[in-house]
């Protein structure tokens, strides 16, 4: 038997569109939060209209906005704003990634609302902070990934700075802005004050250089592109066998002394290039040679068990379709299915971790609950939800301040 949601009874007010502010909402709505994604009307969040599409449906909105409700409103009415500005004030949380500043000028900033509602948490999502000379950059993911020295540690010398494959500065902003309104909210339980969190792009990125950001600041080294290798253990990265790449991560002596008596050179732990890890990181590329030589005897699939039966950390690069047809992720329950009214079955990733009780009691499990919503499919049932009488949004949809796109 389940439990309730962790968030359950919070009620977010969600003024993000493309990825980062998005993404974040949808990890407080698979948590158990209601959040009321809203939409200008007539067209929609700008992600609607990127590719590719799913029988004319963005599967870029489609990744971002499940479990939400949604409003279509017009910005640019002024009984627009004064509508949102009175759907926040009755909110938990608020949640925006305009461009600095422009909120303010909406009469939606935090110092605004926070003073007739001290409980409000707000949080905001910007490309590069809320000061300094680029803070009203626009965030774009691969801008932020470059000035972040996220690129310059992806790739190889031949192919020069890599943009990571997803948008990940988008998706990381959106997750530390999530985990600031989490702390937001149980230090409200504390003092009944909200506080405004602030995650950009650009602080998200450099958040996540780990050991290539400390290995400056201790250092003064300047992590150069090393394609598929570790930046400080060797042997350790993407390894050629008979039929394709091999990850192979023997991360410790011990595990290096196993691989070469599994591949039948024990006789390269006593080469003094080889000896210790530091003299391997000065020989990578000899040594990559020399077991790219060893593995061409069998296929990724047939090294693999071998590897992880000696305890070395090893497995295939696989394409998206190896992916999801794979059994380990199947039987994980990463894969949820929810139905959509116009596209019937759709299949999503849900959200990544498990909270369980001592009892096996689950309050977060399966987190798909409903489909990304239609444009203004829940504008006048929402609307009732916070208290406005019927005669009132009738006269909002009729002056077109809002709109009700159609239901389920």
């Amino acid at each position: 038997m389940s439990v309730d949601l962790p968030l359950k009874g919070l009620k977010v007010l969600d003024l993000t569109r493309a990825l980062s502010g998005p993404f974040c909402t949808m990890i407080l709505a698979d948590m158990g939060a209601e959040v009321i994604k809203v939409e200008p009307a007539p067209d929609g969040d700008m992600i609607r209209q990127w590719g590719p599409f799913d029988h004319g449906i963005s599967v870029y909105y489609l990744s971002a906005n499940r479990n939400k409700k949604g409003i279509g409103l017009d910005f640019r009415h002024p009984d627009g704003l004064s509508l949102l500005r009175r759907l926040a004030l009755q909110s938990d949380i608020v949640v925006e990634n305009f461009r600095v500043g422009t909120t303010e000028k909406m009469g939606l900033g935090y110092e605004s609302l926070a003073a007739e509602r001290p409980s409000l948490v707000y949080a905001s999502i910007s490309g590069f902070g809320n000061q300094g000379p680029a803070k009203h950059w626009a965030g774009f993911d691969q801008i932020a990934q470059g000035y972040s020295g996220f690129m310059s540690l992806s790739g190889t010398p031949e192919t020069g700075p890599m943009r990571v494959g997803t948008a990940v500065g988008d998706l990381t902003a959106g997750m530390w802005a999530a985990i600031g309104v989490l702390g937001a909210c149980v230090a409200r339980q504390q003092t009944g004050r909200g506080q405004y969190v602030h995650s950009s792009l650009l602080s998200s990125l450099i958040g996540l250089l780990s050991v290539q950001g400390q290995r400056y600041l201790s250092l003064g080294e300047v992590p150069q592109p090393c394609g598929n290798v570790h930046p400080v253990i060797a042997p350790y990265g993407t390894f050629q066998t008979a039929d394709g790449p091999l990850n192979l991560a023997p991360a410790t002596q011990e595990m290096w002394v196993r691989l070469c008596e599994l591949l039948g050179c024990p006789e390269l732990t006593e080469d003094p290039r080889f000896r210790l890890n530091a003299d391997r990181i000065q020989h990578r590329m000899e040594l990559k040679a020399l077991i790219d030589a060893r593995l061409q005897a069998r296929g990724r699939m047939e090294w693999t068990p071998i590897f992880i039966e000696a305890g070395i950390p090893a497995g295939p690069i696989n394409t998206l379709a190896d992916v999801f047809a794979d059994e380990q992720v199947r039987q994980i329950g990463l894969v949820e299915t929810v139905k959509h009214p116009d596209l019937g079955d759709l299949r999503q990733v849900g959200l990544p971790f498990l909270m369980q009780n001592a009892s096996g009691e689950s309050s977060v499990g399966a987190t798909v609950h409903s489909a990304p919503p239609r444009l203004g499919q829940h504008t006048v049932q929402v609307l009732r939800d916070y208290g406005l009488a019927s005669h009132e949004i009738d006269c909002l949809l009729k002056d077109r301040v809002v709109f009700q796109g159609p239901d389920s």
